[in-house]
């Protein structure tokens, strides 16, 4: 059984990967467990862990839900300096979604549901309750 899962990124420079990521987050880390290390709890059992250490190539994306992927792309251009930011929509496909990098490489990115109904109960599902 699966109950939890960690992603992990890896930064050249943990000081500068972890204001990144608290300005991507919008929160201070959740574990600092020792030097060269960091970590969040996006969603409970779901953490996203920077490293520092060797960069890797080619991973991700990693994606996380949004409730406005403007918005957050707009907040991300202002307070990251993200360029490369494409919003993308298919007939087909129940989300909107845009991937870029952090200044490492790492690929990440947002989705957000088209059908807001969805949206909440999906939200409601995962962190128990109806709005963030």
């Amino acid at each position: 059984m699966i109950f939890e899962m960690t992603t992990q990124v890896r930064v050249s420079n943990i000081k500068e990967g972890q204001k990144w990521y608290e300005t991507l987050l919008n929160k201070k880390p959740d574990f600092i467990p020792h030097d060269g290390f960091v970590e969040w709890e996006l969603i409970p059992g779901c953490w996203l862990q920077v490293a520092e250490g060797n960069l890797t190539e080619g991973n991700g994306p990693l994606r996380l839900g949004v409730t406005n992927i403007e918005a957050e792309r707009e907040r991300l251009i202002k307070e990251l300096n993200i360029d490369n930011f494409e919003i993308y929509s298919r007939p087909e496909v129940s989300a909107k979604w845009g991937t870029f990098t952090d200044p490492w490489g790492n690929h990440l990115g947002f989705f957000e549901y088209m059908d807001k109904t969805e949206e909440q109960a999906r939200i409601k599902a995962i962190i128990g309750k109806a709005e963030v």
